[in-house]
């Protein structure tokens, strides 16, 4: 007699290296798994682990009850999705779409898959590749309740933390964007840093273990400042915009006098005095939250 988990399956639609460790995980875990990608010969070492390869989308869609995509952006899988012979396949079937793009495109995709009778889930992958089936693993997901809880047993296989964040199918893709903004903006300033230190003759690996401590300071000011843009009040009594501003111009300067592109950080400076000129100067820096999205009014 199969187990439970046997007789569940799925189709993994992609094959990159995050598609690739996402059916890894459910083979592991004994869900039956079938694959297909747009190039072929992805799905080798998969089916060599006992995948199912499917020679078309369609057929890939039509051997599961649930489809997951995680293809490079909501052109590429709508460009499947949105075949007739696929939309076809699907209908009646759910697709959790863990493929990366914007909250827009999300909801846009939701509502053509309700206009086709497809039931749909949109998702975020929030860790790098190698930590899926892992514990270290984390997913957002996003759409109806109900349809989560159906579909859960199966994607909780890939390991991790599962969060369902509400009904509203974009909103998955919105924490995505936002932390990615995080992410990206602080790599970018961690290369401009190293770049900085290396024209005053510091290497990258004498900067790192200094690095890490500004970084270990960030949590609890994240923290804090979230309870601060919650509730419209920028506190500047430890450190007011008028003191990061200068800071700021510190760091342009001396990037400049090396020749260094001090774009994204004039940028920043930009923000900050222009919440000055508004009156804002002894507030905290996020108080250029405001300053950036202008469909608030500015208190």
């Amino acid at each position: 007699m199969s187990t439970p988990t046997e007789q569940r399956s799925v189709t993994v639609l992609g094959l990159g290296p995050m598609g690739r460790a996402l059916a890894g995980a459910f083979l592991d875990a004994g869900v039956r798994t079938t694959v297909w990608n747009r190039t072929p010969g992805r799905e080798r070492e998969l089916v060599a682990r006992g995948a199912l390869g499917a020679a078309s989308a369609e057929e890939a869609v039509a051997a599961s009850p649930l489809t997951v995509v995680c293809v490079v952006n909501y052109d590429a899988s709508d460009t499947i999705l949105r075949r007739e012979a696929v939309t076809t396949a699907l209908k009646g079937r759910t697709v959790v779409n863990l493929t990366a793009d914007t909250p827009a495109r999300a909801r846009s995709t939701a509502a053509w898959a309700a206009e086709h009778g497809v039931r749909y889930l949109d998702g975020a992958i929030m860790t790098p590749t190698p930590t899926i089936g892992t514990p270290a693993a984390v997913f957002l997901h996003s759409g109806p309740a109900e349809l989560y809880r159906e579909h859960r047993p199966v994607l909780d296989t890939l390991g991790g933390t599962h969060t369902h964040l509400g009904e509203d199918l974009g909103r998955a893709a919105a924490y995505d964007i936002a932390l990615l903004d995080i992410f990206w903006t602080a790599m970018s300033g961690y290369a401009h840093a190293l770049a900085v230190a290396r024209a005053e003759g510091i290497s990258a690996r004498e900067l790192a273990p200094f690095a890490q401590g500004i970084g270990a300071i960030l949590p609890p000011i994240f923290e804090g400042a979230a309870e601060e843009v919650d509730n419209g009040v920028f506190s500047g009594a430890n450190n007011p915009l008028t003191s990061a501003a200068s800071s700021m111009a510190h760091i342009v300067h001396a990037s400049e006098e090396h020749g260094i592109d001090a774009g994204v950080l004039r940028a920043a400076e930009g923000l900050a005095r222009r919440a000055i000129e508004e009156g804002h100067g002894g507030d905290g820096f996020l108080r250029i939250t405001d300053i950036l999205d202008r469909r608030r009014k500015h208190r």
